[in-house]
């Protein structure tokens, strides 16, 4: 009897101790719950509590260099939402239907959302008021407005479509930029988010008094572009002719610059494509398989749409790159522009063991003074000029003119040139770059390069956008013009703008001719790639000569049409009849009454 009594007592002191460690715990976990972290388990439970919906901020407006026409603006629109808890059992199905119906939904998939245990679900995001009205008409006539939420939402728009589209570029889904201006400027113009918040209780009955919390958006700022849509318009409309009838199989591009400032005044790739659709593929015969297409073959295809050529790609320039050895060569004092007899074409030259043809090697251009040489596009003059310039020298212009760098324009996907290392160039290379081969370099570099030598030698970096305006304030950023180094002397930018004018008004530039006014340029047709049988055949120029105000570079890639790929007869035509209207359209006064 007296063991048991002892054995009773030894479980209840065990059973007393257990239960006091355990109350011991539980009064530190409490004190650790409630005095530790306690702020932690109060901001959760708050934030459980606290719905908040987000308010689109409306982008800044994007405007061409005028500042009055709107190549990009946001418009109001609205997004529908749900909060599933606040929808009675008995509604959801009802709810589901309308939403699935009105908006064009699939019904499972909104009755899903509509039953789903959480805070927020969205519906329906950037529909137009119509589609809202008709939901609030249902609403009023149901009487069910609890749970369903019409908010003030953004969506962009480009009112003229494909107009430079490769320059603007487009917006996400989430109002992020993607491509272009729209990218590069997101920050800029995205401005800051709104939101709509309010506390309810688990089950989504709203708590307190104070109701819902309005937090506005701020619009983001405005952009003002160097470039001009009556100038866009023009290019865009005859390198989409040229491209059509002279078949390029990979489209082209036009740039149209300001030599003065930088302003880029035109930036055309074809094809183009359209802005309000950008997931729309433009090209018809892809369009017929699109929906047979992998995901990835449908990326692939969308990147190369969105690609601005003008600054993504590279090409060999050919004989517009004998511009640069022109320069080079007046500015070291080398050469001449009008002596006579001072260089002799017999058809070919041989370097380094190796016979390097003239373009019309069976008809020798025999003795020409630089001019001549230019005029004629002699690849032989060209090559003599590269080899006493030396590769070391030759590279310090390169690296003086641009080309061995990005031109940080502000655009995104810039692609830098393709060059030899230096000590890698020998007597043959240095002589493929003289007359503009086996290199490549991008269509923005050369047009920078043109505008450098008509901007009397001084380089100038390229401009697109001009002016950032506050939304708020109205406060004007400008961006002013970058000139960087003195390339070549105004000496030698006069030599050259007169030798182009000869090449225009006697050469192979012939057709890119404007009457009444001295336009000077050179003619470039390349391989693209080594034995690809295709061919890149492009324009440089300058206008007017006396007085240069806009420098233009046409390039047409594999054109396979009845006029053949030589820049003379394919790509001076289309810089002619662009010229001819924009210096119509700016009002430049005759400078060549001849």
């Amino acid at each position: 009897m007296q063991n048991s009594n002892l054995s009773l007592k030894k479980r209840l002191t065990f059973i007393l101790a257990v239960a006091t460690i355990g109350w011991i715990i539980l009064i530190i976990r409490t004190g650790i719950i409630q005095i530790i972290d306690g702020e932690k388990w109060k901001t959760k439970s708050q934030n459980q509590q606290f719905v908040s919906r987000s308010i689109t901020a409306n982008r800044g407006t994007i405007f061409d260099s005028s500042g009055e026409i709107v190549l990009a603006q946001s418009s109001s629109v609205q997004t529908v939402t749900v909060n599933p808890l606040n929808i009675s059992n008995e509604n959801k199905e009802k709810v589901a239907k309308i939403l699935s119906e009105i908006f064009e939904l699939d019904y499972e998939k909104t009755l899903k959302k509509v039953k789903q245990k959480s805070l927020i679900e969205t519906i329906a995001r950037r529909v137009d008021k119509e589609k809202t009205d008709s939901l609030r008409i249902w609403m009023d006539e149901n009487n069910i407005y609890s749970g369903i939420n019409i908010d003030e939402d953004t969506k962009r728009f480009y009112p003229y479509s494909t107009l430079a589209s490769h320059v603007i570029g487009f917006i996400g889904s989430d109002n992020q930029g993607l491509d272009g201006i729209e990218a590069k400027y997101n920050d800029v113009l995205k401005g800051k988010n709104g939101s709509i918040s309010k506390m309810q209780d688990a089950k989504g009955n709203a708590m307190g008094d104070e109701g819902e919390e309005y937090n506005e958006s701020v619009k983001g700022n405005d952009l003002i572009l160097s470039i001009d849509m009556s100038i866009e318009s023009i290019a865009e409309k005859y390198l989409e002719e040229a491209c059509i009838e002279n078949v390029c199989t990979d489209g082209g591009n036009v740039i149209i610059m300001d030599p003065r400032n930088g302003d880029i005044l035109a930036m055309a790739t074809y094809p183009f494509y359209d802005l309000n659709n950008p997931y729309t593929i433009n090209n018809e015969e892809l369009a017929n398989i699109w929906p047979e297409l992998e995901s990835s073959q449908k990326s692939t295809y969308l990147q190369g749409m969105w690609r601005n050529k003008a600054i993504a790609d590279t090409y060999e320039p050919g004989s517009t790159f004998k511009l640069v050895t022109t320069s080079a060569a007046l500015e070291e004092g080398i050469a001449e522009t009008d002596k006579k007899g001072s260089y002799c074409c017999t058809g070919s030259i041989e370097i380094a063991g190796r016979r390097i043809k003239c373009w019309r090697y069976y008809r020798p251009h025999g003795s020409q003074s630089l001019r001549d040489a230019l005029m004629n596009s002699c690849n032989p003059v060209f090559i003599g000029l590269g080899q006493k310039i030396g590769v070391s020298k030759y590279y310090e212009y390169l690296n003086k003119f641009g080309f061995l760098q990005k031109t940080g324009i502000d655009l995104v996907g810039e692609a830098n040139s393709i060059f030899l290392k230096e000590e890698k160039v020998g007597p043959v290379e240095l002589a493929t770059i003289s007359f503009g081969q086996r290199f490549e370099v991008t269509p923005i570099q050369m047009i920078t390069m043109v505008s450098t030598i008509a901007n009397n030698g001084l380089y100038v970096k390229p401009r697109i956008v001009k002016k950032i305006v506050n939304s708020e304030t109205g406060e004007v950023e400008e961006i002013s013009p970058e000139f960087k180094n003195q390339v070549i002397s105004k000496e030698t930018s006069q030599k050259v703008l007169s030798m182009m004018t000869s090449v225009v008004a006697e050469g192979t530039g012939k057709n890119a001719r404007v009457k009444g006014y001295n336009i000077g340029g050179k003619t470039g047709t390349s391989e693209d790639g080594v034995n690809t049988g295709k061919y890149v055949t492009s324009f440089i120029g300058v206008a007017p000569t006396d007085n240069p105000q806009l420098c233009i570079l046409v390039t047409l890639y594999n054109p396979t049409g009845p006029s053949g790929h030589q820049g003379g007869t394919v790509a001076a035509p289309v810089a002619g009849k662009i010229l001819n209207e924009v210096i119509s359209y700016l009002e430049l006064k005759p400078t060549n009454e001849e």
